[in-house]
């Protein structure tokens, strides 16, 4: 028996499962895809939330601004890509500076450092493609930008690292209350628990109402993205919102921790839990908004666009805790923005619910740091060539967009939690997320997947289950 299985391997599942790797304790991830990263978290628009529009006292702006605090240290300890770029909120007209002036009140609330509203006149000069007629600004020096794929995967990593085992391509079938906590019917089996920790995103809700009779409700809330290539990557340097309204934060433009440009997104309630198609009104909805604050956006510089779920719960706040009806089962759920940001205060906060419930000894061996894949463009000439030298491979580009290698692919797969799909390559690697997303790369990368992993071309896939890739030869017959 566990003493904790935690459902769901988004950002939140994965922090949490790092901070409880703090402590001597039996736990397990399961999660329905065959990798980290596959749901809510991949799919968002990388921001790291300075915590002005949350309302205060609220365990949203708790969470918000914890996690915003300990994101810098954070991305150092466990090496993935964070940038303090600011953020504006653009307000358009005179009329509107109440809104504008209530967010403000809201971030000095909240406890958000720095924040200052500015003239037209301070905001062109820090963003000359901000829009002529724009009136003033809220500044949030605080607020960054993030890569949630090297987040999410970072903090399995090191959770694994530390003792937290992983099991995918497990979906939860069913939860029975038994005398000693929980049995997790799965279509792996069963699989018994003390403690359950339901970060299942927009399914959190399902796993709630199976144990409780306080039944709560998460809508699917779309958003449609816009990404651009590298060459439009500076065309605004600070992350740029519109006032916020009942549906969020509006469309945004921001720059990308690698260099994108990224425009974005809608907000569309759903019922399909699955639903991440893009549409056109969507994306001319987001082409139309974007431009309201920022001029000439290069769309022609798109390279692909994509969709994300957000996990709005009806109340739209954060549910962490025991569950009142269901002693032993600890919700992570409603996880919507700002869930990215606050997900390493969303760890700390459920860990430690588990390690008072639990009377949670700390791991002596614990290791709060982890090492990312190497990337040679870092090293100096000398250094590049010592070690191509050494390993070969570091000198084979697979992806000529990323200018990727060999050796960094096979990093991925290697590594704890290795990549076992061209997304789990790509959410690693960047191999493929370039300008011909993909298109010349995914044979080679396919190769090196099939000799490391030990697998036919066949078994090879997108992103596991039924997205195999190869499906027959032309040499077959009928």
């Amino acid at each position: 028996m566990y003493d904790v299985i935690i459902i769901g391997g988004g950002v939140s599942g994965a922090a949490s499962a790092r901070e409880l790797s703090r402590y001597k304790v039996k736990a397990c991830v399961i999660e329905k895809e065959e990798d980290v990263c596959c749901g809510t978290s991949k799919a968002n628009s990388a921001i790291a939330h300075a915590g002005y529009d949350a309302e205060p006292g609220s365990l949203m702006a708790k969470l918000n601004v914890r996690g915003n605090e300990m994101m810098e240290q954070l991305s150092k300890d466990l090496d993935f890509p964070f940038k303090r770029n600011g953020s504006l909120v653009v307000c358009l007209n005179e009329k509107d500076m109440p809104s504008l002036q209530e967010l403000y009140k809201k971030g000095l609330a909240n406890g958000v450092k720095g924040l200052r509203i500015l003239t037209k006149e301070e905001v062109k000069e820090m963003e000359p493609n901000i829009v002529d007629n724009m009136y003033a600004a809220l500044y949030a020096p605080s607020a960054g930008i993030v890569c949630p794929f090297n987040l999410n995967i970072a903090l399995a990593e090191n959770a694994n690292a530390n003792g937290i085992e992983f099991k995918f391509n497990t979906e939860v079938l069913d939860i029975k209350k038994i005398d000693e906590g929980f049995e997790l019917y799965t279509n792996n089996g069963v699989i018994k628990t003390k403690y359950v920790v339901n970060a299942a995103g927009v399914y959190a809700d399902k796993f709630h109402n199976m144990v409780s009779e306080n039944k709560i409700h998460i809508t699917a809330r779309k958003g449609e993205y816009c990404l651009l290539d590298k060459s439009a990557g500076e065309h605004v340097s600070s992350t740029i919102f519109t006032l916020p309204n009942e549906f969020g934060k509006g469309v945004l433009v921001a720059p990308t921790v690698h260099g994108n440009l990224l425009v974005g997104p809608t907000a569309d309630d759903i019922e399909n839990k699955e639903g991440t198609n893009t549409t056109r009104e969507g994306l001319d909805k987001v082409i139309s908004q974007s431009a309201l604050n920022v001029n000439n956006i290069p769309m022609r510089q798109v390279i692909t666009s994509f969709a994300g779920l957000r996990a709005h719960e009806d109340g739209h706040e954060f549910i962490i805790g025991e569950v009142s009806d269901a002693k032993g089962f600890i919700d992570c759920a409603g996880i919507e923005s700002p869930g990215l940001t606050s997900c390493p205060a969303i760890g700390e906060m459920v860990a430690n619910i588990l390690k008072e419930k639990l009377g949670l000894e700390e791991n002596p061996d614990f290791v709060g740091t982890r090492k990312g894949i190497l990337n040679p463009n870092t090293l100096s000439k000398e250094e590049r060539i010592a070690l191509i030298k050494e390993k070969p491979e570091y000198g084979n580009i697979i992806c000529r967009c990323e200018m990727i290698t060999e050796g960094e692919i096979i990093d991925a797969i290697r590594r704890p939690i290795g990549a076992k799909s061209l997304d789990g390559v790509k959410r690693r690697t960047r191999a493929g997320m370039g300008r011909c997303q993909a298109g010349f790369c995914s044979p080679r990368t396919m190769e090196i997947l099939s000799r490391e992993l030990g697998v036919s071309m066949f078994e090879i896939t997108k992103s596991g289950g039924n997205s195999k890739i190869v499906v027959g030869t032309n040499k077959d017959t009928l």
